[in-house]
């Protein structure tokens, strides 16, 4: 058989598929060291793991306190893992060593990685994070809010309970 000679005609239309590069963006690994994580899942996430595993402790000390106590040093200390484990994650994101993570100890000095941005594109931890989907933006909004009404009930609670108190003993005199 005769092998057909193919040749490229140099003034012919390339015939390699061009196009944009779709961008690469790594899993969000919530019980790992390794990799990214971008600053609302971090608050998010890190609030998120406190409350499910706190909370329902919490309840189960109310019915039952030895077993509830147990139960809750658990949940404590496995917030306390998961939360170290985010935030080395957090300081990869902005290209540091996860050693910077011990920052969380140190009063405001933790804040940094609430404020701080992240590297954008890939980093020597990874490619970039994923973009933040609905929830985790409605969640992080509604931490601000949480904060102010909690603040708001500290105070005006003990307030009311005075006003009561007094209103009582006015009317029993």
């Amino acid at each position: 058989m005769a092998q057909q000679n193919v040749m490229q005609n140099p003034y012919g239309a390339p015939r390699a598929l061009v196009g944009d590069r779709a961008e690469e963006f790594q899993p969000v690994k919530l019980f790992a060291v390794s990799g990214r994580i971008g600053r609302a899942r971090y608050i998010v996430y890190s609030i998120l793991v406190s409350f499910v595993l706190v909370l329902p402790a919490m309840a189960l000390m109310a019915l039952s306190p030895g077993l509830g106590l147990a139960v809750l040093a658990v949940a404590y200390i496995a917030t306390f893992v998961m939360s170290i484990m985010l935030t080395i994650q957090r300081s990869h994101d902005f290209n540091t060593s996860g050693w910077l993570s011990l920052l969380v100890f140190v009063p405001f000095a933790n804040l940094i990685f609430w404020f701080m941005p992240g590297t954008d594109g890939p980093n020597r931890f990874g490619a970039k994070t994923p973009p933040n989907s609905t929830g985790v933006m409605v969640a992080l909004w509604i931490v601000p809010v949480v904060f102010v009404l909690g603040i708001v009930a500290a105070i005006a609670l003990p307030a009311y309970q005075d006003y009561v108190k007094r209103a009582a003993t006015v009317q029993t005199r």
